[in-house]
């Protein structure tokens, strides 16, 4: 866009009366009409000063923008952005929801209804990097913060997915510290990490116009680590203990396919193993450790993990939600007065049941 372009977009440009001079440099005052933040020194203080909310930038969470129906847009007052790691630490509990769709839609529906975050699964789920990109837009549109499950834990994998610029990032099946360790090194820059550096030109630091992103991307970032394997669990306290793990996530399919009970993962052996998890990650969590976060399974509703202490809850996947008001949608039809279906509808009522159970996760 030509400077001249620019100045015709500010302030008192080509009104009559108004002073003549000449417009300012075209970078300038391109940065002025863009949802520019710098964040060189305070963090809060820039915040504040800011004249857009920290939202405008991928990853920030909510933020709680209070002004009278008639007041000014310069009367608006915009709260210190709270990001997911920073509200854990304060001692809330998050309630989430896994995407497995990959839809935009679900996504954003999901954030105005409220969920504190959105896993987007590109592990069991069927899109990839293009697709989280698009539900993340659709979720920061809604203030709402995301986190991306990669589909491995990798340096390739984790570059990827960390420059959409979500708030936090899950790595399936790790196994001791050592994996943790190689973790958390795929999300820090050298000499901390390996993450490979393209940060002038990404969505995690809006392109580069977010220029204090390398000061407070670490910071920020929620980094979980999934325990689900027998060894996972005989490892977990040296998993939780590496520095820059901030959550454990609970995997109770994979883990009780591992311990022999891949179509009972409501088995007592397998519960106890749980618990015995749960009571080794959150005698440490906050005092060197890590938090915990898990999933709820229909044996283990998220009120009970939130009464056990656990820090963040998965309570929901959105195909499971969907489906489930789908069958019930056809046999509530199908069932219905004078139906010809009705008399044989009672056993697939009850096969259907148990198949929701096993998959509610």
């Amino acid at each position: 866009m030509a400077a001249s372009s620019l100045a015709a977009c500010l302030p008192n440009a080509g009104r009559p009366g108004a002073t003549s001079r000449p417009p300012p440099p075209a970078s300038k005052a391109l940065i002025s009409v863009l949802p520019f933040r710098s964040r060189r020194s305070n963090p809060i203080s820039a915040m504040s000063s800011s004249p857009l909310p920290p939202s405008h930038f991928p990853g920030r969470g909510r933020t709680t923008v209070s002004t009278p129906r008639a007041a000014s847009a310069a009367a608006t007052t915009v709260s210190p952005t709270l990001t997911l790691k920073s509200r854990i630490t304060a001692g809330e509990t998050l309630y989430g929801i896994f995407l497995l769709s990959a839809s935009p839609t679900l996504a954003e529906i999901a954030g105005l209804a409220g969920y504190d975050y959105v896993v987007v699964d590109m592990e069991h789920g069927p899109g990839g990097i293009s697709d989280a990109l698009s539900c993340l837009r659709a979720l920061a549109a809604t203030g709402t913060p995301a986190i991306l499950r990669l589909p491995e834990s990798s340096a390739v994998w984790a570059k990827k997915a960390l420059d959409l610029g979500p708030q936090g990032v899950m790595f399936p099946m790790v196994d001791d510290a050592t994996a943790a360790a190689a973790a958390v090194s795929y999300c820090r820059y050298p000499p901390r990490g390996v993450r490979g550096a393209a940060h002038p030109v990404v969505r995690a630091s809006g392109y580069g116009i977010d220029d204090g992103y390398l000061e407070h991307y670490e910071e920020e970032l929620l980094i979980m680590c999934q325990v689900e394997t027998q060894k996972g669990v005989r490892e977990v306290e040296a998993i939780a203990a590496v520095d820059g793990v901030d959550c454990i996530q609970m995997g109770p399919l994979d883990l009780s396919a591992c311990l022999g009970y891949l179509w009972d993962p409501g088995h007592r052996k397998v519960r106890e193993v749980m618990a015995g998890i749960e009571r080794r990650v959150l005698a440490k969590s906050g005092d060197g450790g890590a938090y915990l976060s898990g999933f709820a399974v229909p044996h283990d509703p998220p009120e009970e993990l939130k009464k056990r202490g656990y820090h963040m809850v998965a309570g929901a996947v959105d195909l499971v939600m969907f489906r489930k008001a789908a069958v019930e949608d056809v046999l509530r039809f199908r069932n219905a007065p004078g139906s010809r279906d009705a008399a044989g509808s009672v056993e697939g009522a009850e096969g259907d049941e148990k198949e929701r159970g096993y998959w509610s996760e």
